[in-house]
């Protein structure tokens, strides 16, 4: 088991836990969202998915999350079906760029919210969320109330929140859209780095290709109701549809003007 800084915090899951799905489908009236998904995820894997506004990334996030029921396919974690399990019983998590804490609750409060609800003991529940608050770098601001806390503070406590709960996968949905360029690059890099510590599965959605290289073990593009995975970040960055070459001759234009 791996402990966070000797704490008992153990962020990741013992065995190869594999989310898989199977010919996810999604329609709004005549409108196809998507149609045939197929996907297999192993344990400790980041993917990176890059899409279009539009492109049904935020749906297929809450999809898996159970927070909206798909058309047609199957979703298996570990091997088992969870389509007819709600939400609360997947320990699959959701993050967006809402961090959806609590006005009337402290900042320790609600860093433990979640894991509360599980009951631990209060002794766990003490040792546990303190660990997070130092990993977080975090224990100065434990009793302030959120209002009093800075955009990326609060990003940084909705992300504690949903390890505390050690989810067997992480969904993110541009959790950092919102934050300015140097905080969102402070928290992809909090993100990247406990994501490699602690072998975090974790599906990572974005319309930013250099986030989604900068984060990503695995590279796949939503469009056109299709998901395309990549053998590797070269295939990704070759295939024109994900925009990345055409991204980078811009920039190599510029740097030649420059010289």
């Amino acid at each position: 088991m791996t402990r966070l800084r000797g704490e008992n915090i153990d962020l990741a899951m013992a065995g190869q836990n594999q989310l898989s799905i199977h010919g996810l489908a999604k329609a709004f009236g005549s409108e196809h969202l998507f149609s045939k998904l197929d996907l297999d995820l192993t344990q400790g894997t980041t993917l990176a998915v890059l899409g279009r506004s539009g492109s049904g990334k935020t749906t297929f996030l809450r999809i898996l999350a159970g927070l909206e029921s798909a058309d047609a396919g199957t979703i298996e974690l570990r091997g088992q079906n969870i389509d007819a399990l709600p939400p609360h019983r997947r320990n699959i998590v959701y993050l967006s760029q809402e961090t959806l804490l609590f006005d009337h609750l402290n900042l320790f409060d609600n860093l433990a919210f979640g894991l509360r609800l599980r009951n631990p003991s209060q002794t766990e529940l003490k040792e546990r969320t303190l660990a997070m608050l130092d990993y977080l770098h975090l224990g100065a601001h434990r009793n302030k109330p959120v209002n009093q806390l800075s955009g990326g503070q609060k990003q940084r406590v909705a992300f504690g929140r949903a390890l505390l709960v050690r989810p067997e996968v992480l969904l993110l949905d541009e959790p950092f859209s919102s934050l300015d360029a140097d905080i969102r690059g402070d928290m992809q890099n909090l993100f990247k780095t406990t994501a490699d510590k602690f072998a975090i599965t974790a599906l990572f959605v974005t319309h930013d290709a250099s986030e989604a290289l900068t984060l990503g073990d695995r590279f796949a593009l939503l469009a056109d109701g299709k998901l395309t995975c990549y053998s590797d970040r070269a295939g990704f960055c070759r295939d024109e549809t994900t925009g990345v070459a055409k991204n980078l001759a811009f920039w190599n234009a510029i740097l030649k003007e420059m010289s």
